[in-house]
């Protein structure tokens, strides 16, 4: 073969080689969009926010220093976040297998072997035949050390073991954002726990305020009735208001501790260890007079679940490439080395050694059907991919509309809330009064106590799910994500 013929052939090899190349490619997941809306809709209905950039650590802007310890604790010692952040040590530990398959593969081959017989030099030696006849073999003993390496690599030419490599990346990042959501999610349970212990504390204070002010009124009604001033049923009206009151104290006693019970298993605690840090009434914090939201675009970017279903549409892609990779010869080149002798001493260069290298082609010959079966297979799965990205982003946008429209929606209510509020204590006032004047009778005194009673838990609960909402709000934001947490 003359020198030119040999690089037309090679030439023509590698352009070969590069149209089957371009068979193996991956699918672009960059060519898979979502559109957004330039602004989310309910923000108009939601006082107080703004388009300015979110916020990370959301809950400082609530000013309560109890909730920010536990959020410090909580990131600290979830149990849940420890374990994504092991799930994340295990993804990086398996990319870094799938790398070292692009690598070459070298072994050690040593061993040792004794020889005893009737051989010398690997030949039967025959001697003089004794008298009476029969053969002497010349008996030996002897060693043999072999010293070598077994070297292969798999050469890469089309691309399978880059494709799972760059899938085993993706699977790294899904397993990053993963736990950044587990994060997000951490710090808004506590958050809404925390909000419902204060609310369960604040409505449970009132209530017992309000059986102090109705057991006033029974002490009122049996004087009066004693005086012959009133009947006998007024008095067991207020007894029958007074025991419904009262039964609201259990309820809330119980809302108190599943609160708490809850904080602390956030933390990594048993279920009871924060209970005398958080029993005693405690205070709701107001919530923030501008609440930053940005813009619907800036979900793609901020949450840390549609991050990782984009992760996720990337490693399936990958898969894709991979698979069709397996159509293609692979290409092994292998070699040996290394060398015989019958002492140590004798491990030197010489005829002992020995040397070999070649490559190796293997052909799917009779596999075509399996692997085009699997490449349809990943390219289902690549649309699963797809679809489940789409899904993530409308699930986001509704979510964060939600959000606003719940938290918006709620803040009028409490409005009217408060002025229903400051109307009753204003009724019970003046119906007491008359009925102390003998001007009305006492189902107007219970009424007025009653709705009092009504408004006053309704506006602590109102005040609650504005918090609450506000922290939805913030979740759907995607807000908290890149605080420090272990297992990065």
């Amino acid at each position: 073969m003359t020198r030119n013929t040999f690089w037309k052939q090679g030439l023509a090899a590698l352009l070969f080689a590069g149209q089957l190349c371009a068979g193996a490619r991956a699918k672009n997941p960059d060519r898979v969009s979502v559109k957004t809306p330039d602004r989310f809709a309910e923000q108009t209905n939601a006082p107080g926010t703004t388009t300015d950039a979110a916020v990370e650590k959301w809950w400082a802007t609530l000013n309560d220093a109890e909730l920010t310890k536990l959020i410090d604790r909580g990131i600290e010692s979830n149990l849940d976040l420890k374990a994504a952040g092991q799930r994340l040590l295990e993804a990086r530990a398996s990319r870094r297998i799938t790398r070292g398959d692009l690598l070459p593969s070298i072994e050690s081959s040593n061993s040792f072997r004794q020889i005893r017989g009737g051989f010398e030099d690997g030949n039967i030696h025959l001697g003089n035949l004794p008298p009476g006849g029969g053969i002497f073999v010349s008996p030996f003993e002897t060693n043999i050390f072999q010293l070598g390496f077994d070297a292969s690599w798999e050469i890469d030419l089309f691309g399978g073991k880059r494709h799972a490599l760059q899938a085993a990346t993706a699977e790294v990042a899904s397993a990053e954002e993963a736990r950044r959501d587990a994060l997000v999610s951490l710090s808004g349970e506590i958050a809404r726990n925390y909000m419902e212990l204060r609310g369960a504390q604040r409505r449970l204070a009132l209530t017992k305020q309000n059986i102090a002010l109705q057991q006033d009124s029974l002490h009122l009604t049996q004087v009066r009735v004693d005086a012959g001033l009133g009947a006998q049923l007024d008095v067991e009206r207020q007894q029958e208001q007074l025991a419904s009151s009262e039964a609201l104290v259990p309820s809330l006693q119980k809302e108190i501790s599943l609160s708490i019970h809850a904080l602390s298993v956030l933390l990594a605690q048993p279920p009871s260890a924060l209970q005398q840090e958080l029993e005693g009434e405690g205070q709701l914090p107001p919530n923030p007079p501008t609440v930053p939201v940005g813009l619907p675009g800036d979900l793609l970017t901020r949450r840390p679940d549609l991050r990782q279903s984009r992760a996720q549409l990337i490693a399936a892609a990958a898969r894709v490439g991979a698979a069709k990779a397996d159509l293609f010869p692979k290409i092994v080149v292998t070699g040996l080395a290394g060398r015989q002798a019958t002492d140590l001493s004798g491990f030197t260069i010489g005829a002992g050694n020995f040397f070999a290298v070649g490559p190796g082609i293997t052909l799917p010959i009779f596999e075509a059907g399996k692997i085009r079966a699997n490449i349809a297979v990943k390219k289902q799965q690549y649309e699963e991919a797809v679809t489940e990205y789409q899904k993530a982003v409308l699930t986001a946008l509704r979510e964060s509309e939600d959000s606003l429209a719940g938290y918006g929606r709620e803040q009028e209510r409490r409005e009217k809330l408060s002025a229903a509020v400051q109307a009753s204590q204003q009724a019970t006032q003046m119906a007491t009064e008359l009925y102390r004047r003998g001007l009305t009778d006492f189902i107007s005194v219970l009424d007025a106590q009653r709705d009092q009673l009504a408004n006053e838990d309704a506006l602590v609960q109102s005040n609650t799910a504005v918090l609450t909402d506000l922290i939805a709000l913030y979740k759907s934001l995607g807000g908290g994500w890149n605080t420090t947490a272990p297992g990065r």
